[in-house]
């Protein structure tokens, strides 16, 4: 980090904490406090909802992701325009004519107090088990930067984010989080201008796509039909549309953003902006990570990214054993330089033949490559005596403070920091919203005055902050972060989406019937996620569909 760096990325940070402190002033009761006295305008709400979703995770591993997978992973998305539409159309004013401060609150009206409760515990447990690994994709940024202590990363972004969100606020969140987006797309555009501008002289962008095809890092759309795949065109539109309909319909984190809106066309606005917007953001940050894999057809990335983990079996103990792996790693590469330098001559050329022999060599060579880089991860997990090494979430950041020029480093670093701000202030902050309003007011202390719960909301904004520092640690092994994001979702948003449906759309269907059909989606995902190899993607389907068939099936027993 230089110093250009270092004034980009404080001066970024604070921007954020002075402009939500400014943003949140006046939040003086519950209602400014939880829904910002329904004020808050479209774009606001767009690109707030965009922000939560557009975590750190979204940068630092999803161009990760691409990098080792390709783009296929953008398919995860194809569901969710299908979902804000239906969401616009349902959710949003039903919502709104409820007058609720939290999506669950509504099932109490609609059904009981115990399913309301029983969906509220489980979005406490969802939600609570994400924000830690929200919170600690940040730390990975520093320790790879700074060889900071993960603990002190998180402890100070905690902070931060909980000093903002407790003063001012669903209004002060909402406002930084547009603010942050702004930055978070500043700095996306300049990394993908980078790494293209970056490129060897003599190679062009349409050489850079015609390299990233050839090793498979632009398969943005795979039609088979295979349910242990975890993303191709019908999970993504399936399973990703189930998925969308209950994080943006039923997660309090995103409910709570369009329940600030002035009216009902407002927050509908805001869905379909998303609805439009979010496919091509997701797609031009895979992009950027493919890109990066054709940099590093060029330059020499390291046998492994995680740089600590790469010097302890560089170390005197396993230095025989890695040896040979490095060898092996650097004819690889070798050998996939030479093929691709042959395969743009040959294009340029219009050999078809050549063409078609140095592709192969190419990709043979990735192969060996990727060979190389496992036998690798196998010798981290022998010294740390565990397995599940990853080191995806190293890629991007690897390249970043390496190779970004002076100022870009410090720009994408402070669109990193400002996407894990959003997310986690919005998560601790509905999760606040749904402590207090949902299980305190509800059941502890059901008369007191406006003052008392707005204090309330404020002590739990800071308990879910702390807790979010505590359990970051657990983000350590969990491989690619924004893969184990979303499969934590999926094992709780199906059951959540199915008990909305029954309320919104089979009126017959009574309390008692929607708590145990929560109760059976519940057991049918965890099922499937033990007991089969599905896709997580379908646990969303699965979920939902079990507890309607649940519910209706009781209902009708019961009448």
């Amino acid at each position: 980090m230089r110093p250009l760096d270092w004034i980009v990325l404080c001066g970024s940070l604070v921007l954020i904490l002075i402009y939500g402190l400014w943003r949140g002033r006046g939040s003086d009761t519950v209602n400014k406090y939880l829904l910002a006295g329904k004020t808050m305008p479209w774009y606001a709400m767009a690109l707030s909802i965009m922000a939560t979703q557009a975590s750190a995770i979204t940068f630092i591993s999803t161009t990760g992701q691409s990098y080792v997978d390709g783009m296929r992973f953008v398919q995860f998305y194809f569901g969710l325009p299908v979902a804000m539409v239906i969401l616009s159309m349902t959710a949003v004013p039903i919502f709104h004519r409820a007058g609720v401060y939290t999506a669950y609150e509504y099932l109490e009206r609609r059904f009981d107090a115990k399913t309301r409760a029983l969906v509220s515990v489980v979005f406490l447990m969802q939600r609570g088990l994400a924000v830690g690994v929200a919170l600690y994709a940040p730390a990975v940024v520093l320790t790879v930067i700074l060889g900071w202590p993960d603990r002190l990363t998180t402890l100070i972004m905690g902070a931060l984010v909980v000093l903002y969100t407790t003063l001012g606020g669903i209004k002060a969140v909402t406002w930084t989080d547009f603010l942050q987006m702004l930055i978070m797309t500043t700095g996306l555009a300049a990394a993908l201008a980078t790494v293209v501008w970056l490129l060897p002289g003599g190679v062009s962008f349409a050489d850079a796509v015609t390299l990233a095809g050839a090793a498979g890092r632009l398969n943005a759309v795979t039609f088979n039909l295979d349910w242990n795949d975890r993303y191709n065109l019908w999970s993504g539109l399936i399973g990703g549309t189930f998925l969308a309909l209950a994080y943006f319909g039923c997660d309090q984190s995103q409910v709570q953003r369009y329940l600030t809106g002035k009216s009902v066309a407002q927050s509908r606005l805001s869905l379909l902006f998303n609805a439009m917007a979010k496919v091509p953001m997701q797609f031009f940050i895979l992009f950027t990570g493919a890109m990066v894999f054709v940099f590093f057809v060029w330059v020499r990335p390291p046998v492994l990214f995680h740089q600590t983990e790469l010097r302890k079996i560089q170390a005197p103990a396993l230095r025989a054993e890695y040896a040979p792996v490095e060898q092996r790693y650097d004819a690889a590469f070798d050998a996939r330089r030479q093929a691709a330098t042959r395969l743009l001559e040959a294009k340029r050329n219009g050999d078809g033949n050549a063409e078609g022999a140095a592709i192969a060599d190419y990709r043979a060579a990735q192969g060996r490559l990727e060979t190389a880089r496992r036998d690798a991860a196998r010798l981290v997990e022998k010294a740390n005596g565990e397995a599940g090494f990853n080191d995806t979430n190293y890629i991007f950041l690897s390249f970043v403070t390496r190779h970004m020029p002076a100022g870009i480093v410090g720009l994408v670093l402070a669109a990193i920091f400002a996407a894990a701000m959003s997310t986690i202030s919005a998560e601790i902050n509905s999760l606040a919203t749904v402590s207090v309003i949902d299980i305190y007011r509800r059941h502890t202390r059901r008369e007191a005055s406006d003052r008392h719960y707005l204090w309330a909301s404020r002590g739990a904004t800071v308990f879910w902050g702390a807790y979010a520092v505590v359990t970051s640690q657990f983000g350590k092994n969990l491989g690619s972060l924004i893969e184990a994001v979303n499969m934590l979702g999926s094992l709780f948003y199906g059951g959540m989406l199915g008990v909305f449906a029954l309320a919104f759309y089979f009126p017959r269907v009574g309390g008692s019937a929607a708590f145990f059909g929560v109760l059976a989606g519940e057991a049918a995902i965890f099922y499937a996620r033990f007991f089969t190899k599905i896709s997580f993607l379908w646990y969303n389907v699965v979920g939902c569909l079990v507890v309607i068939a649940t519910g209706v099936l009781l209902s009708r027993v019961r009448r």
